[in-house]
C-alpha cells in the first residue's frame, strides 16, 4: 500500500515538472514573439509591453545604487560555488566582502544558485557576462534572443539584486568583443538590445554596470562612442591594475579615465576589477587604492581580483600585502551587508 502511494506521488511530481517546463517555454516564446513585432523600437527602461506582472513584489535596487558606505568586493576562482573561499578571505582581511564577482560565458545559464549564495552571505553578485562566441553584430540583430531572454527570466525569478557587466573592457583589443573586431556602434547596439530584452521580460533587479578598461594602455581610444546612454546604465565600472610599468598611483591609474568619462555622464564609478603585481611596492599600492576610493564620493568601491592570473595578483601568500589590505579594509567607510 505504501509503495503504491509513493508511485502515485512520483507520477504527480513528474507531471508538475513537465507542466512547469512547458510553461517556461511558453513564456519565452511569448517574449520572442513580442520582440519580433517590435524589433525596431528599443523600449528603454520602464516601457510597457512586458508580460503580466508577477504577484511577487520585484526587488527594488534603488537603495544600492549609491549607498552611504563603500563596497568591498572580491573575485576568487571557485567562489561563490564554494563559499568557504569567500569566508577564508574574509577571515584573513578582517571584513566580509559585499561584492562577489561571477564570470559567465555568454552560452552559460545564469548562475542562479551562486548568485543566491552570494546574497545570503550579505553580498551583491557581480555577473561578468562575456560574449566569447556570438558576435556583437549577431546579438544586436536578435540572433541570441532566446538565450538572452532565458537568462533574463532566470534573473527575474531570482528576485534578488544582481550587478550585470556585459562585454567588459570593450575598448581593448584582447577580447573577441574588443575594438579589433567591432566598432563602438556594434557594442552600443548589442548593449541596448540586451537592455531592451530585459525590459520586455520585466526584469527590475539588475544594476547595469558599463565597464571599460582604464584608458592608459590605449589613450587614443575614446570612450564616449562606446557609451550606451544614461537610460541604459546605472554604474560606470572600471577595470585597472597596478603593474610595474611606470609609477602607478590611484591618480595616474584611474583619474585620466574618470576625467574623460565625466565629460559625458555623472553616473557613479565602481572599480570592478583591480589588483597589484607582487613586489615591494604592493602594500603601498593597496593603501593608495583604498585611500583614493575613500577620498572620492562618486567612487562606490572596488572588487579585488584575488587570483594568480597573468600577474600573480593573489595576496594570500604575501603577508605584507595582506596586512596592508586588512589595515585599510577595517575602515568604517568600507563594507556593509547587502539586503
Amino acid at each position: 500500500m505504501k509503495s503504491r502511494h509513493i508511485i502515485v506521488a512520483l507520477v504527480i511530481l513528474s507531471i508538475a515538472v513537465v507542466e512547469y517546463a512547458a510553461l517556461s517555454r511558453v513564456n519565452i516564446s511569448k517574449l520572442l514573439a513580442s520582440v519580433a513585432t517590435s524589433q525596431s523600437a528599443d523600449p528603454g527602461p520602464g516601457t510597457s509591453g512586458s508580460p503580466s506582472p508577477s504577484p511577487v513584489t520585484p526587488y527594488d535596487v534603488k537603495h544600492l545604487l549609491k549607498p552611504d558606505k563603500k563596497f568591498l568586493g572580491v573575485a576568487i576562482d571557485g567562489a561563490p560555488t564554494d563559499m568557504s573561499k569567500i569566508e577564508g578571505f574574509a577571515t584573513r582581511v578582517g571584513k566580509k566582502p559585499n561584492l562577489i564577482a561571477i564570470y559567465e560565458s555568454f552560452d552559460d545559464a545564469f548562475a542562479i544558485s551562486e548568485a543566491r549564495k552570494a546574497y545570503e552571505y550579505g553580498a551583491l553578485p557581480v555577473i561578468r557576462w562575456e560574449p566569447f562566441k556570438p558576435t556583437l553584430v549577431d546579438i544586436a540583430a536578435g540572433k541570441q534572443d532566446h538565450y538572452i531572454l532565458t537568462f533574463a527570466e532566470s534573473i527575474r525569478t531570482l528576485n534578488l539584486p544582481v550587478v550585470l557587466t556585459f562585454a567588459h573592457e570593450m575598448n581593448g583589443d584582447w577580447y573577441s568583443w574588443g575594438r579589433q573586431n567591432n566598432s563602438p556602434a556594434d557594442f552600443v547596439a548589442a548593449w541596448r538590445h540586451i537592455h531592451g530584452l530585459f525590459a520586455r521580460a520585466a526584469v527590475k533587479n539588475v544594476i547595469w554596470a558599463w565597464t571599460p578598461n582604464v584608458i592608459n594602455p590605449m589613450p587614443n581610444v575614446k570612450l564616449k562612442p562606446y557609451y550606451p546612454g544614461d537610460q541604459y546604465v546605472d554604474w560606470v565600472g572600471m577595470d585597472g591594475y597596478y603593474t610595474h610599468k611606470g609609477k602607478k598611483t590611484f591618480d595616474t591609474l584611474f583619474e585620466p579615465t574618470m576625467k574623460q568619462i565625466r565629460a559625458f555622464t555623472k553616473r557613479p564609478f565602481l572599480i570592478v576589477e583591480t589588483a597589484a603585481e607582487p613586489g615591494s611596492s604592493r602594500p603601498a599600492q593597496i593603501a593608495d587604492l583604498f585611500e583614493g576610493i575613500a577620498d572620492r564620493p562618486d567612487v562606490l568601491g572596488l572588487v579585488w581580483f584575488n587570483n594568480d592570473g597573468s600577474g600573480k595578483w593573489n595576496i594570500d601568500r604575501d603577508a605584507a600585502s595582506m596586512r596592508s589590505f586588512r589595515d585599510e579594509a577595517k575602515s568604517a567607510a568600507f563594507g556593509f551587508r547587502v539586503a
